[in-house]
């Protein structure tokens, strides 16, 4: 990992022709939109929710010289608590490790260490969580939550 020049509070690791930075200016919004929309898990949701989401986490893309090829976010305090976010890479490049580096960057940035619980929902990537030592709720009883799932047919007043 290091630092990004110029600004110490972004990082980026660099890995054969790929980079990961946690710089959001990087991050091409229409990109993750484009591809969050059409996801199982945030089907429909607006640009501007993107927009937000993403300068309200620590975000990672994943680029192949200047064209993103995946993301995720990290939405912390930074102290106790981590909720991995909308992790993907676009289907030309899997099969190639990135997300697992993806992973490994994300497990390793300076932000998020010392933290008590990270959580994530999956529907199908079980597999590569676990590895990074990611397991069932021990306690789901204790779990309790808002799904709303009819929130992007809503207007919304940002």
């Amino acid at each position: 990992m290091k630092v990004a020049p110029g600004d110490a509070q972004y990082c980026s690791w660099i890995r054969d022709e790929f980079e990961i930075s946690t710089n959001p200016a990087r991050a091409d919004l229409q990109f993750v939109h484009h591809f969050l929309t059409n996801s199982y898990w945030a089907k429909g949701v607006p640009l501007e929710t993107v927009r937000l989401s993403i300068q309200h986490s620590v975000c990672f893309g994943i680029y192949h010289g200047s064209q993103q090829v995946g993301f995720a976010r990290v939405i912390s305090d930074r102290a106790t608590f981590a909720y991995l976010a909308d992790v993907f890479v676009i289907e030309f490049y899997r099969g190639r490790g990135l997300s697992k580096w993806l992973m490994e960057c994300i497990k390793d940035h300076p932000h998020l260490q010392g933290l008590r619980r990270w959580a994530l929902i999956t529907r199908d990537a079980h597999g590569l969580y676990q590895r990074f030592g990611f397991t069932p709720l021990a306690n789901p009883d204790r779990w309790m939550e808002i799904h709303d799932t009819g929130v992007y047919q809503e207007p919304r007043g940002i």
